[in-house]
């Protein structure tokens, strides 16, 4: 029997909506978008981006969803319900499994970047960056990451509110969060690309974003566009499966999944419009990676008209995506302890949170003193990136259409959907023929690689 943690709901599809885009939404979409644009040539991976969400992204969407709807459990036992329905063996179950370690090794590395974010609010909020070039900009990044402790007060600050949320449960918690953070981020977003329509810059980012050069394409930007739409939309890290459990029957499926995905697309685009202008405005590098937010865009700030009010909107726009994206990370790993060891959620979440802060402090100190500790030629943060990113992640996803296409009844599966049989038959087709090979790809290329 699961615990009583799964038997609730969302109260409406609003507060499902909200919740799942404030899980889809994160720094995938804000932080990691905007670089792996500038590094891949700009408007041809935007191109080839939107052709994976959608061919790939939706279909994985629905079929996690349906399996967390019909299956009323948290990831394992969903599916483990699922297969007795079907005929399957349980060992299926694993599905389920895959989702829940790629959640926990992301959110341990992901609490610390959140951490990050919240330690450039307070630097925006008392500074606003004033005096910072490209010099100090790096010293003061390089500088945060010697610094294990202050970087553990801010990710400890993190986990404590995204631990806080989901303590309050599903309606007083998870769902008054996303029901204000989310309208906000997105007010946040579109106030900034507006801003940056007058700031200057702005022609720029539109041609840097929407001018696509076909002769960038190529493999190797298919497969990072395919990955980073399943790290940006949230497939098989078990959230949008837990997420699932706690919605009503009546709520459409396919038109959820469709509003959720369009919205975190909205968000990447948003993004770049907000964070390009100031780096075209500023003469700066758009392909400056993982610097690009932290170091980069800090020297924008110091040099642009109301900098100091731009840079604590957007580090609040930057904190608000991070908290929503590591509850439901963590609220997947929370349904499981309540369902497999029949605990509260008040006693589960102490349980889940002290593991992801413990661990987070190895990560942390593979920024520095552990930085050449290494397990197979990687230190812990990058051993756990591969991990999540080139296995459990195009592996989970691969199983989870497996699973939904060819060993899940055809009769739950279209109940469940609730589908018009033309668009129920291509949902099948892509969930079987499309989407298991196109993972097979990136996972073949992620390990080779």
């Amino acid at each position: 029997m699961a615990a009583a943690g799964l038997q609730d709901h969302w109260s409406s599809r609003w507060t499902f909506l909200m919740a799942s885009v404030g899980f889809a939404v994160g720094l995938g979409n804000i932080w990691r978008f905007p670089y792996i644009t500038g590094e891949n040539g700009g408007a041809a991976f935007v191109l080839v981006y939107l052709a994976c969400v959608i061919i790939i992204g939706i279909p994985c969407m629905m079929a996690e969803v349906m399996m967390g709807r019909r299956g009323q459990g948290s990831p394992t036992s969903a599916v483990a319900a699922l297969a007795r329905e079907s005929g399957a063996p349980t060992f299926w179950r694993f599905v389920g499994g895959m989702g829940l370690w790629a959640a926990f090794t992301i959110v341990i590395v992901y609490a610390g970047i959140v951490g990050w974010v919240l330690w450039y609010l307070y630097k925006a909020v008392v500074t606003g960056f004033v005096g910072f070039d490209g010099t100090y900009a790096a010293a003061e990044f390089t500088g945060m990451l010697g610094d294990t402790a202050g970087m553990l007060f801010w990710t400890l600050m993190g986990l404590a509110l995204t631990g806080w949320i989901i303590y309050s449960g599903v309606k007083d918690g998870i769902e008054r969060a996303a029901s204000i953070m989310m309208p906000m981020l997105f007010l946040l977003m579109v106030g900034l690309a507006i801003y940056n329509v007058f700031a200057g810059g702005f022609d720029e980012a539109v041609t840097w974003l929407f001018t696509p050069d076909f002769t960038k394409i190529g493999p190797d930007v298919f497969l990072v566009a395919v990955g980073q739409a399943f790290f940006s939309i949230g497939v098989a890290m078990g959230g949008m499966m837990v997420y699932g459990a706690y919605l009503p029957k009546e709520v459409s499926i396919a038109k959820s999944a469709a509003i959720i995905v369009g919205a975190d697309t909205l968000v990447a685009l948003l993004a770049g419009l907000v964070i390009f202008p100031a780096v075209f405005n500023n003469g700066l590098d758009p392909a400056a990676g993982t610097g690009l937010i932290f170091q980069t865009l800090p020297v924008a700030f110091a040099q642009m008209p109301g900098g100091h009010v731009f840079s604590v909107l957007f580090f609040v726009m930057l904190s608000v995506a991070g908290i929503t994206s590591m509850v439901g990370l963590i609220e997947s790993l929370n349904a499981y302890m309540e369902d497999r060891h029949n605990m509260s959620r008040h006693r589960s979440t102490l349980y889940v949170m002290g593991a992801v802060a413990i661990l987070t402090v190895l990560s942390l100190m593979s920024y520095n003193v552990l930085e050449h500790v290494t397990i197979l030629d990687r230190n812990f943060n990058s051993l756990m990136s591969t991990l999540s990113d080139q296995i459990l992640l195009p592996l989970g996803g691969l199983f989870i259409a497996v699973f939904a296409g060819w060993i899940m009844s055809e009769k739950s599966s279209a109940e469940e959907l609730n589908l018009s049989p033309a668009v129920f038959r291509v949902w099948q087709l892509v969930t079987r023929f499309i989407v298991p090979p196109a993972l097979a790809i990136i996972f073949y290329f992620g390990i080779a690689g």
